[in-house]
């Protein structure tokens, strides 16, 4: 079902009978919020919008500032293939704009598609693939459990991987909402997966990312289970990443491509990957924004530590898959699954950019596994580490004047904001492991 405009939205709702349209939007956190109207607002949504108080969405405007207003991007129209039985449901993903008619400068999409701007006019289009890994948990008394749902490892399939089923599920939901699936399998840990989808332009990924969360949030929870996009819901098994495939084109053609250099790279694609590298501590708190998300970031288990890059070497933050000519790429490996994605894709593009027009170039190419270097190796060759606490992270994003000009003040105020009371939360309270360590010792 291909839709550009109004007209064939219009001509869908009556195609199939639809009754109610979601409208759809994230706060700063990337949280999907919803107003739901009858079609017989369509008309309204469509051309002036629809008001609501952003007040109460986490970091948008203040009381005494509230009214904002909702415009539906009718490419996003989708029918929700479930809950048919009390009318059919279909959704829009929506703009911010202010009573005036002006686009909201704080809105997560709005960001991004400022940044997508200016890299179309230095005659560049940004392609997005992620990789989202989540947990399937089981639940006791209606809550989520750390149970995984099954004890498989890493591709391996029935009677081992108990959700296959469940998987399949989400690949067929995804398929009716227009997603073109790649793959799915179980991943390294006990009960977590992968569903792999096409890449696109950025903007149309990130609605992807928030709409792939929803769908298999609400298909584990028809088979009793909780999905979790939780970065390291188990100390002891790896945690769920969301590697980012990223790559540029210009006049059609891959700009990270260059058959005559000895790895088959540009120089575009250098100073690409040189500028998120110079940039990565502060988008760390955009593309790891949890407490929790840090404590995957730690050696032994797969996910990045050190900045590097290199080839096909997978222990790298950035990598260059194998892959050439317009499959050319690079995957940034740091980012997980519980971020924003507007705003991630948009901090990474704008250090890409930065990289870009500075020539910057990045430093030596790692093609070794950096985990076996030691603390002298490490040194030896200037290699530094990602921040290890949200902390560290935000008082690099808070340095960042990059980071700051291309997310707007409100926006990167806001998530210094959040960053801290997430921070400080977790740092004042006594957890389990202190009370059972030293309570009887001391």
């Amino acid at each position: 079902m291909k839709i550009n405009n109004k007209d064939d939205v219009i001509k869908a709702i009556e195609t199939h009978n639809v009754k109610f349209i979601r409208l759809q939007f994230t706060d700063i956190q990337g949280i999907v919020k919803d107003v739901e109207i009858p079609v017989t607002q369509i008309e309204k949504a469509l051309s002036t919008g629809i008001s609501f108080d952003g007040s109460s969405i986490e970091g948008m405007v203040r009381i005494d500032e509230s009214d904002m207003v909702l415009r539906p991007d009718t490419k996003t129209f989708a029918i929700l293939p479930w809950g048919k039985n009390k009318g059919v449901v279909a959704r829009m993903i929506c703009d911010v704009y202010l009573p005036d008619g002006k686009e909201f400068e704080a809105d997560p999409r709005y960001v991004l598609k400022k940044v997508m701007k200016e890299a179309h006019e230095m005659g560049y289009e940004f392609n997005v693939g992620p990789e989202l890994e989540f947990f399937l948990f089981a639940k006791e008394d209606g809550k989520a459990t750390t149970t995984p749902n099954d004890y498989g490892r890493y591709f391996e399939f029935a009677p081992t991987d108990l959700a296959e089923d469940i998987r399949r599920d989400i690949v067929l939901t995804l398929t009716d909402l227009n997603f073109d699936i790649e793959a799915s399998h179980h991943e390294v840990a006990f009960g977590q997966h992968e569903i792999d989808f096409k890449y696109g332009d950025a903007l149309s990924t990130a609605d992807n990312v928030v709409t792939f969360r929803y769908v298999t949030r609400t298909i584990a929870k028809t088979y009793g289970l909780h999905a979790t996009f939780m970065p390291k819901p188990i100390a002891t098994e790896n945690g769920s990443g969301m590697h980012i495939n990223l790559s540029l084109s210009k006049d059609g053609k891959n700009a990270f491509y260059d058959p005559e250099d000895d790895m088959e790279i540009s120089d575009t694609a250098r100073y690409f990957i040189a500028g998120v590298l110079e940039h990565i501590k502060a988008i760390s708190c955009i593309a790891n924004p949890l407490v929790n998300s840090y404590k995957r970031l730690i050696p032994g288990y797969e996910a990045p530590v050190y900045i590097t890059w290199s080839g096909a070497n997978r222990s790298s933050l950035i990598r260059i898959p194998s892959a050439r000519g317009n499959s050319t790429r690079t995957e940034l490996r740091s980012p997980d699954p519980s971020c924003n994605p507007y705003l991630t894709f948009a901090a990474i593009l704008a250090a890409g950019l930065d990289g870009i027009k500075n020539r910057k170039e990045p430093p030596q190419i790692m093609d070794q596994n950096v985990f076996d270097l030691t603390p002298e190796e490490l040194k030896e060759r200037s290699i530094e580490i990602l921040p290890s606490t949200i902390n560290e992270s935000c008082n690099y994003l808070e340095k960042d004047e990059l980071m700051r000009e291309k997310l707007g003040a409100h926006v990167h105020n806001n998530i210094l904001r959040l960053a801290r009371a997430e921070w400080d939360a977790y740092r004042t309270q006594v957890h389990e492991w202190e009370v059972s360590r030293y309570l009887n010792t001391f």
